[in-house]
């Protein structure tokens, strides 16, 4: 699967509050073609409100947004046709009481048949090595197969980019490691927001986000070393 290309034109957020505004993220022109892209930065910093625009969770209040030649604030459900979004928790994106259930939820708007959505739904978890628990309540799973199903689930519809915000933040050593395995072997596009820096080190192009602006941007290893660099200073 080729590249999307991720287009932010000006692209800024800013919040009303009750002492007039605040700045989450200021205007910011980027274009992104890589097919291994991270985002790093502080807590704060404005990194998952610049990965929540390329798919319509934040809408920019200048500039504009394009993914994949979809304008996401003109077409927000289009957008998210082509951008699935993995979420930190995987609880927030686990509804269904089991396994295949929850990606067969995932697939309804996709496969209308019953019995073909049941079976793209198990063919779907085999290939995340979920397909002993297709039955299995979701809360019986662990914590890295909970984010596995998660993951199943948003890639069940084949999008053309995957954002992942901090996917390996609340997963052990082992399940780290497994979880970025998957996402590193995608054939998706696999935008990573992370503050697991040898994660960030294995994409080919790295955004660093400091004080709601982009503070640099090139290889990877580049990258993080900037990152290193500013925070011990």
């Amino acid at each position: 699967m080729a590249p999307a290309t991720i287009s932010l034109d000006g692209a800024g957020v800013t919040v009303e509050t009750d002492d007039g505004h605040r700045v989450l993220l200021e205007p910011t022109t980027l274009r992104l073609t890589e097919r291994r892209i991270g985002v790093i930065g502080a807590n704060g910093s404005g990194k998952s409100t610049l990965v929540r625009l390329l798919n319509g969770l934040v809408a920019p209040t200048t500039g504009r947004v394009e993914v994949h030649g979809v304008d996401v604030g003109r077409d927000p459900r289009a957008a998210r046709r082509v951008v699935g979004f993995a979420f930190t928790d995987p609880s927030a994106q686990l509804v269904m009481p089991t396994c295949v259930e929850d990606v067969e939820l995932s697939l309804r708007r996709h496969v209308r048949a019953g019995a073909e959505r049941r079976v793209r739904a198990l063919e779907v978890l085999d290939r995340f090595g979920l397909a002993d628990h297709a039955h299995d309540s979701v809360h019986s799973l662990s914590g890295g197969q909970r984010q596995l199903l998660a993951l199943a689930g948003v890639l069940a519809i084949e999008p053309a980019l995957l954002v992942a915000d901090e996917p390996t933040t609340l997963l052990d050593l082992a399940n780290t490691r497994r979880v970025a395995d998957v996402l590193f072997g995608l054939d998706q596009q696999l935008v990573l927001v992370t503050h697991d820096l040898e994660l960030a080190a294995r994409c080919e192009r790295v955004v660093v986000v400091d004080a709601a602006r982009v503070a640099y941007d090139g290889p990877g290893e580049a990258a993080v070393a900037h990152y290193r660099d500013a925070v011990s200073a």
